[in-house]
Formats: C-alpha cells, sequence, structure tokens
C-alpha cells in the first residue's frame, strides 16, 4: 500500500476486505491529533564528542524533555522522565551519565585513575532490553570500556572482566538481588564509585514483583552508602499517573519528574473492534464471540495484504505463534505470499531477533505478531498499524503498544480487538474510559511484609543490620525485624542484627513470585528442565492435565508432586488451552478500613486469609474458544494471606433489591466475577492478579457479602486501590452488565473462565439490581 494513503482510507479498507459481517465491528474511532516538535539547545556542559556521535546517528538537536532531564541529573538531582512511546527517554539519562565516563575518562590514565573514574549501572526488567541497549551504547563507538550486559547468560570469566574493568554496566533487579549485592565486597570498587542508577521501564515494577524490586534499590543504596558512593537514581517510564510518587516510593528517594513530552507525532486513528457473534454456544448455552486471537490474525494477513507495515500485539506466547501461523494461512487461502508475516517473542535467539527486526525495517516483512517483547523498547521504526488483542491491562501499556505505530511521522491506526470478557467489552462501549483520561499510577506496596521480611535478612547479611538502616525500609522494618529476632531468622547484638543461618539469605525472596518455593518444570523423557513455576499458583498453572508453553512449544503436564516441587511434562500439542477452576474459602483477619454508603450496605477492607482449592480444569479451543470439555482433579488445599475489599448487603437492602433467599447467591455472584473483571480498569493489574467469593450470608460478616482479594501473599495493593475507587468501579461494573446485549449472563459480562463453580449460579438481572442498591446514595 502506498505510504500516502490516510489512517481513513486504511481503516475503510480494512472493513471492506470483511464483507458484511465486519461493518458494525468498528464500535468506536478516536483520532489522536498529531503533534509538532519543541526542541531544546544541547547542554553546556555535553561532551562535545559524545553530541557529534548523537548528531551523526539522526538526532540534530534533542527534544525539550530530554534536555530537561538531562539538566536535573547533572545537577545531582533524582529524577523520573515519564514521556510516551518513541520520545527518545534515553538520551535523557545517556546525555549526563557518559558525559561523566567521558570527562573522567580524558583526566587522566593509569590504574588510579581507573579506580577514581566513575561507573553507571543500569536496570531493565528483562533481558532483551539490557541487551538492546547495550546494542545502542556500543553503536555510539565511544573511546571507553564497552557497555557490557550482566546476567544469567554471563560467565564467570565475564563477570571478572566487568567487575575489574565495566564503566557502564546493563543488568536487570534479578542480577542485583541474587548476585551483585550479596556479593558486593567483589563489587565494591564498582560500588564505590557508581554514579548513576539507571532504572528503565519503570512503570513495570507493579504489585508484588514492584515492592521487591523498591526493596533491591534500598539494599543497593545502603552498600552505595557503605563504600562513600552517592548515586543518581534516573529513572525511565511510559507515561504514568503521578510519576513522581511512583519513583519516591520505588527508590525511597526524593524525586523530580519530566512529564511534558517535546517530541514529534503523526496523526492516528484509534478504532474500538467488537469481533462479531458466533454460532458457537458457551456455557450455559450463552452466545459467543469471535476470539480476539483468531479476529486479530484475519486483521493482521488483510493489513499485509494491503502492504500496510503492522505489528499485532498478542498476550501469550502461544497467541503469538497463533496468530502469526493464522495469518499466513489467511494470506495463502488468497494466493498471496504468507512469508511476509511472522512471529515475534522472547523465548528467541538473540540473532533470530534481530533478522526479524531488520526484515521488519527494510520491508521484507510486512507483519509481525508480536508479544509484549517488542513493547519493552525495542526499535522498530516505520509501522503503519498496530492491532491488539485484548486491552493489555493499562492504559499505559495500551498507549505503549499503540505507539509502536506513526514513529517517523507519519498517518497511524491503531485498532484494540476486544476479548470475549467484562473489561474489554466495557471500553470498546465506553470509549471515555480509555481517551480523555489519565494513565494509571503503579501499584505496589514497599511495606509488604512478606515481602520485605526476605530483604531485611538479605540486607543483614550483606551487612549487619542497625537501627538508622531499618528506616530506608520504612516503619514497619523495625517491629519486623523485632520478629525475624524473636523467630531465630536474625540475631541481635549490641546496636545490630545479623544473619547467623546457613542458607543464602537471598534465596528467600523470589523477586518474580509470591516467595513460596518455586516448582521446577521438567520433561520428563529427557530430565531437562524447562522453567520454573511460582509455587503459590503452581496448582493453578501446571496441575496433572495443564497445557505449559515453554518457547513456542506445546507440553502436557504428567504429574504435580508438590512435597518434591516438582512437575513433569512431556511435548505434545493437543489443540486446546486449558484454564485451572479454584474453590475458595474467605475468612476476615482484620478491618483495616470501612465507610457506610447507606443505611443497607457497607464497603470494607482489610486482611484476609484465603483457603483455596483446584478442582478441575476447562479445556477451551485454542482457535475458537469453545468449551472441549472439562476434568475434575483431587489437588491439597492452598491458604494465602492477602488483602481484600468487600461489601455488605442488609436483608433490608436485600429486600430493596427485589431478591428473594434463591435469588441471592446468583446474584451475587455474577456480582462478584464482573467486579473481577473491571477493577483493572481502576487498578494496575490483571483479572488473574485477583480472586474472589460471594456469599448470600457469610459467617464473618452474617450478610450477604461479596469479596475480591488480591492473588498474592501479603497483598499487591489492587484491592486497596479498588477500595479507594470503590465507587467507580463497582459503577462501572453495573452499567458494564446492563449494556451487555445476552438475556441471561456470558462470558462478556457474567461468566467468569477461572470459576470453581461452572458459573453456577449467576444471576445477571439480580446483580444489577444488587449493585444499584449498593451504589444508592443514603
Amino acid at each position: 500500500m502506498p505510504r500516502s494513503r490516510t489512517a481513513e482510507e486504511i481503516l475503510r479498507r480494512l472493513v471492506f476486505l470483511g464483507g458484511p459481517s465486519r461493518e458494525g465491528s468498528a464500535v468506536h474511532i478516536e483520532q489522536v491529533d498529531a503533534r509538532l516538535p519543541l526542541f531544546a539547545e544541547w547542554p553546556q556542559w555535553a561532551h562535545p564528542l559524545l553530541v557529534e556521535r548523537l548528531t551523526q546517528g539522526g538526532v540534530e538537536r534533542p527534544w525539550s524533555h530530554q534536555v530537561e532531564a538531562a539538566e536535573l541529573l547533572h545537577a545531582g538531582r533524582h529524577t523520573i522522565l515519564a514521556t510516551g512511546t518513541a520520545s527518545g527517554k534515553s538520551a535523557g539519562y545517556l546525555l549526563p551519565a557518559l558525559s561523566r565516563l567521558l570527562t573522567d575518562a580524558e583526566g587522566s590514565s593509569g590504574p588510579a585513575a581507573r579506580r577514581r573514574s566513575a561507573t553507571v549501572l543500569y536496570l531493565a526488567p528483562t533481558k532483551a532490553l539490557a541487551a538492546d541497549q547495550a546494542r545502542r551504547l556500543r553503536e555510539l563507538n565511544l573511546p571507553l570500556p564497552p557497555a557490557v550486559c550482566l546476567d544469567g547468560d554471563t560467565t564467570g570469566e565475564e563477570r571478572r572482566w566487568i567487575r575489574e574493568h565495566g564503566r557502564f554496566i546493563l543488568s536487570n533487579p534479578d542480577m542485583l538481588h541474587y548476585s551483585m549485592l550479596p556479593d558486593h565486597r567483589r563489587w565494591a570498587g564498582f560500588l564505590r564509585r557508581l554514579s548513576y542508577v539507571v532504572v528503565d521501564e519503570c512503570h513495570g515494577y507493579r504489585g508484588v514483583f514492584g515492592a521487591h524490586v523498591s526493596a533491591v534499590l534500598r539494599r543497593l543504596r545502603r552498600l552505595c552508602a557503605h563504600y562513600g558512593a552517592d548515586p543518581v537514581f534516573a529513572l525511565a517510564s511510559a507515561t504514568t499517573a503521578d510519576p513522581q510518587a511512583t519513583a519516591s516510593r520505588l527508590t525511597g528517594l526524593e524525586v523530580e519528574s519530566v512529564t511534558q513530552d517535546g517530541s514529534p507525532r503523526g496523526r492516528m486513528l484509534f478504532a474500538l473492534w467488537e469481533p462479531p457473534l458466533t454460532d458457537v454456544r458457551g456455557e450455559l448455552g450463552a452466545p459467543t464471540r469471535r476470539t480476539a486471537v483468531a479476529e486479530t490474525a484475519t486483521l493482521l494477513a488483510d493489513l499485509a495484504g494491503e502492504q500496510v507495515r503492522t505489528v499485532a500485539f498478542i498476550r501469550s506466547r502461544r497467541g503469538a505463534e497463533l496468530v502469526s501461523i493464522m495469518a499466513k494461512e489467511h494470506l495463502e487461502r488468497r494466493g498471496v505470499d504468507g512469508r511476509q508475516v511472522a512471529a515475534y517473542r522472547a523465548g528467541y535467539l538473540r540473532e533470530d531477533r534481530r533478522a526479524l527486526e531488520a526484515d521488519l525495517q527494510s520491508g521484507r516483512l510486512t507483519a509481525v505478531a508480536a508479544t509484549n517483547a517488542l513493547e519493552l523498547g525495542v526499535d522498530i521504526a516505520g509501522l503503519d498499524a498496530v492491532v491488539m488483542a485484548g486491552y493489555p491491562g493499562t492504559r499505559a501499556s495500551l498507549w505503549q503498544q499503540a505507539g509502536r505505530a506513526g514513529r517517523t511521522g507519519q498517518e497511524a491506526l491503531a485498532v484494540l480487538v476486544a476479548r470475549d470478557d467484562p473489561l474489554d467489552t466495557y471500553l470498546v462501549h465506553h470509549p471515555e474510559a480509555l481517551f480523555g483520561k489519565p494513565v494509571e499510577a503503579t501499584v505496589f506496596d514497599p511495606a509488604n511484609p512478606y515481602v520485605l521480611w526476605g530483604h531485611l535478612c538479605a540486607a543483614a547479611a550483606e551487612l549487619p543490620l542497625r537501627k538508622d538502616d531499618l528506616d530506608l525500609f520504612g516503619p514497619g522494618a523495625h517491629p519486623l525485624a523485632e520478629e525475624l529476632g524473636r523467630s531465630g531468622w536474625l540475631r541481635q547484638r549490641a546496636d545490630a542484627w545479623y544473619w547467623t543461618r546457613p542458607e543464602r539469605a537471598a534465596d528467600l525472596s523470589d523477586l518474580r513470585g509470591s516467595g513460596a518455593e518455586p516448582v521446577r518444570i521438567i520433561e520428563a523423557d529427557t530430565g531437562r528442565l524447562l522453567g520454573m513455576a511460582d509455587g503459590a499458583s503452581a496448582a493453578g498453572a501446571v496441575h496433572p492435565g495443564a497445557v505449559y508453553l515453554h518457547q513456542g512449544e506445546s507440553y502436557l503436564v504428567r504429574d504435580l508432586d508438590l512435597d518434591e516441587s516438582i512437575a513433569l511434562v512431556e511435548a505434545k500439542d493437543p489443540g486446546y488451552a486449558t484454564y485451572a477452576r479454584e474453590q475458595s474459602e474467605v475468612r476476615i483477619l482484620k478491618e483495616e478500613r470501612a465507610e457506610d454508603w447507606n443505611s443497607h450496605c457497607r464497603i470494607a477492607y482489610g486482611t484476609v486469609a484465603v483457603t483455596s482449592r483446584v478442582v478441575g480444569y476447562l479445556k477451551r479451543d485454542s482457535r475458537t474458544g469453545q468449551v472441549l470439555g472439562e476434568e475434575q482433579l483431587e489437588l491439597p488445599e492452598h491458604t494465602l494471606t492477602t488483602r481484600a475489599v468487600w461489601w455488605t448487603v442488609t436483608p433490608a437492602g436485600l429486600e430493596d433489591a427485589l431478591l428473594a433467599a434463591p435469588d441471592i447467591p446468583g446474584a451475587a455472584h455474577a456480582a462478584e466475577h464482573a467486579s473481577i473483571g473491571l477493577l483493572p480498569l481502576f487498578a494496575d493489574c490483571d483479572r488473574w492478579d485477583l480472586g474472589g467469593l460471594s456469599a448470600a450470608e457469610h459467617p464473618d460478616t452474617g450478610l450477604a457479602t461479596v469479596f475480591v482479594h488480591d492473588g498474592l501473599q501479603g497483598g499487591a495493593g489492587f484491592a486497596e486501590r479498588g477500595f479507594a475507587k470503590a465507587r467507580d468501579w463497582l459503577a462501572a461494573t453495573r452499567d458494564a452488565i446492563a449494556a451487555c446485549e445476552c438475556r441471561t449472563g456470558c462470558p462478556s459480562c457474567v461468566q467468569s473462565p477461572k470459576c470453581g463453580n461452572r458459573n453456577e449460579p449467576l444471576d445477571k438481572t439480580g446483580a444489577i439490581r444488587l449493585l444499584e442498591v449498593l451504589l444508592t446514595p443514603s
């Protein structure tokens, strides 16, 4: 397709190619206006050679936000740069950091000078992003030791060289936690000279992972101070609500924010797209829509056939592979070469990813089906369209993905294809929830005691933990250290806490999990270790019969031994995906906050114990989403202490809702499912990060009660955000149920893919009336 075609022409063509069934799919079209660039001058202190190399690379003049952030960092002020995709955030921290390294390199030579030379530590959430940044730094060809990656693939010999000679090290929080900080004495030279710490893509540090990373950064600050260093923290983020508060919570420091984006942007059309209904009937006979994966594959094929350079974002690796295969098949049925479509995801070799990027940039590839491995900073320019298979979970990620198109200033098209669930259905019919609203704040709790205890142990193992050190970790650290002393994890001597146990303290904390012992996933026939599953959620992820995906290959779980923390799998693609069903009980441990909304209804937030058990799983066709069968399981119970938000309705309120006793369980159950589905719109989470329970009369309240709880030990901040935004959240839940076209309830409103009770009973109309009573003012 000629580049001169406008976004409207591309969209009209896309609708035309789908025939009559596609005419009503574009439920809403939003125009995002173009933005002109706002330039600034290079800072006077910027090193001339660096400016020369950046200019040669195509940066003739920096944008305003790049210089604003660089000036703050150069002045020694901790700074977060939170601007849009492709806004060149890296220049904001590279200007001061590399200028410092170049100036030091010119000052003098010899071993003594090297010992005084500054160092820089760059942290990214993924190895792929760190490697991509290292490649860009090397392309500058500066007279400095090469920028090097320190990760799990780095050999012992390479680590020795990095410790002795590394000036700009690119790593990740996991490596910092497990290797560099516990081994800090060998890294003393690097830490003593540490001038800048870059925390890239920091909006990705949310929930329990964000709490872990905040503790790791505090441990880093403590060791730097021990060696006499006081590094400046530079944080880069996608656009997020209140980035200053987020960065301060993450680092424990006072942080300046730069949010005014000076980069240009082409005009964009943003289409909210609802796939058509199919003849397939789901649970309880409810109608189902064409799956987002299948619809995305067809759209990607149509765009590729029109020579529109496109990336389709799919949430899972399997989904990316499936969209690529289906798009190729669609093209080849029309007699078009399907080789112009490929998949791109994490798990590919670096060389394969670089080849795909080069083919896409050169035009040899027209379209790519990708996971968010392509969202996080990988540099692909010149795209005309982006298709997203389902809402990516946050408005920040939505704009991050959409921003991959139109990066060179041309008009672009973005299409959000709704999945058949309450949140996506609500969003396509309520565009005001996406457009013209600020993006979310990143939610995590750095004081989470279930996270913090392991890091206090790790800090004590690194250096004796004195009372003044505990202030770094917040007020909750002092009583927690006392408790660790009483329970034998730490030993107090004089004014400090010591780690005296034989095990490695760093191994107590799983940064990307719950802290429970991870389950090893082993290929039964070869004994090969394929991966690890979070111990707390293993029963739902790798239960017997589960389909497990690893680097694009499907495996079937033969056996799960929770006592030995081993899951045995065999290579097999059954052609379906599995969805665990859980049953749970919730017990209120402590009510921390509460509000009476009216004379009948009350909402509360606090700590709960959730006892759950995986009781079975569904098999769903990977292409159509149709339920193919259900299997029962008998697995042990698991108890989770977490945070929840819950609301109650009195018998008089139930009467006002016209709910007789037999109607209450179905109405509360439907409201629970829908509210779980809508909470991700108000908290930075996914519905799979949450759980819930409803009861016609809960034993702890004596009333009809609906719980929504965090699915992670100690909580992740999501339920707390639900309590803070409760009126908006539950009003959106009511509206989503009421607006759904179905008669008795469907996946788009009140059915849940992980319900342990087979989505029974559900009362759609009763849920609406129940929520109306809840939301009625006194």
